[in-house]
């Protein structure tokens, strides 16, 4: 097979790469391990800034978004037993947020590339990515049981941090920046509504807890706990009397419900830099990771082949490969904005295990300066509705 730009990874970076080369007829294959059901029920985050919305307005994967999806102009900061709302169009010139599932962009994504898209291969494991640093990479799959090649003017990997682009990077040719926090997130779908139209971030003595949401029928619930627990031992009930106590404020209360399931996540940031190496180019997971507190995930894969899409649109049209030279350059100012954003939330809102009262007594600080109009609210704020994509 040969194509100009070989993509692996059939997540919502990967394919809306995938749409935005296509609009700009640039030729591209994706190559997805998994099968169709499995990537389409895979359960990740939901929260997207407005730039991430308007690119997939703008490549035609917006109707269910507009019909479907959750407006939020805010979200509580809850501590010390009273909720504080932060309203983010007020301090952010009118910016909002959209609840809207990853799994439901993911279809909206599929529908699409399936319909008129280039070839999406379901099913094809990625063996190895092969002379990267050449004038044309190599991408060795496996296919019904039958090893294939796959020849590329380029390579985009957006198959997350285990995947088969990470492994073929020079060890001596990037930079690994890793850190893994002491506590992870114990995380339940429950077949109840949300308790609250917006996001509640709770930061109790007892340690971090979250009230999401991933449909005005199904509630998304988060509590912090550490490092290597087993969500089997944790009851249902255990789960909702924890999360009564930490979410507690006035005479709010918690509708409870089924649980459909549980999982563990571990917290920690990893940035690789550079992106690119040779005519292999990451984005998302595979080129960095944030914990869930800023929400930045997601929102930073979109915007990574955003860029990656107008660089490589670029070089099509022009033969220039300005932009794809700068392509991790573009890309990292705001990996680490983003980083730096996720790391302020998460030490802000959890109780680390060796935590004293003095430590209680500056995170309490820290929250009361966020619920005053500070510097450091907008600051907030204008993180946690995202930087445009430009």
């Amino acid at each position: 097979m040969r194509t100009t730009v070989g993509i692996i990874g059939a997540g919502p970076a990967g394919l809306l790469l995938a749409r935005l080369l296509h609009r700009a007829g640039v030729d591209c294959v994706v190559l997805e391990a998994r099968d169709r059901a499995y990537v389409e029920r895979r359960q990740r985050a939901g929260m997207l800034e407005q730039g991430s919305v308007d690119v997939l307005q703008e490549c035609g994967a917006g109707d269910r978004l507009e019909q479907e999806g959750l407006i939020h102009s805010g979200f509580e900061l809850r501590f010390e037993g009273r909720s504080h709302r932060v309203d983010l169009p007020s301090l952010t010139g009118g910016r909002t947020v959209t609840i809207y599932p990853q799994t439901e962009i993911v279809r909206d994504l599929i529908a699409l590339q399936l319909t008129d898209g280039p070839p999406l291969l379901f099913g094809a494991r990625v063996v190895a990515v092969e002379k990267a640093d050449s004038a044309q990479p190599v991408v060795r799959f496996d296919l019904d049981g039958r090893e294939q090649t796959l020849e590329c003017d380029y390579v985009a990997g957006c198959d997350g941090s285990y995947g088969a682009s990470r492994r073929a990077l020079p060890a001596d040719g990037v930079r690994l920046h890793t850190r893994t926090y002491p506590y992870s997130w114990l995380g339940v779908l429950a077949d109840v509504a949300p308790s609250s139209d917006e996001l509640v971030l709770a930061a109790h003595e007892r340690g971090f807890a979250l009230h999401s949401m991933r449909s005005p029928a199904v509630s998304r619930l988060y509590l912090q706990v550490p490092n290597g627990t087993d969500p089997k031992a944790w009851s249902d009930e255990a789960v909702w009397d924890e999360l009564d106590v930490r979410l507690a404020a006035g005479s709010w209360r918690l509708d409870r419900g089924p649980v459909l399931a549980k999982s563990v996540t571990t917290m920690r940031s990893q940035v690789i830099e550079p992106m690119r190496h040779g005519r292999l180019l990451l984005a998302g997971d595979a080129a960095h990771i944030v914990p869930p507190s800023g929400a930045k995930g997601l929102n930073l894969a979109l915007a990574d082949v955003v860029t990656m899409a107008r660089a490589f649109t670029h070089w099509h049209m022009s033969g220039s490969t300005a932009l794809l030279d700068r392509y991790s350059e573009n890309c990292l100012r705001r990996v680490w904005q983003a980083v730096y954003f996720s790391h302020e939330m998460t030490t802000l809102l959890h109780r680390a295990p060796d935590a004293d009262a003095y430590d209680r007594r500056i995170q309490l600080t820290r929250l009361r300066r966020l619920t005053r109009p500070t510097a450091a609210a907008a600051e907030m704020a204008e993180n946690y509705a995202g930087m445009p994509i430009v």
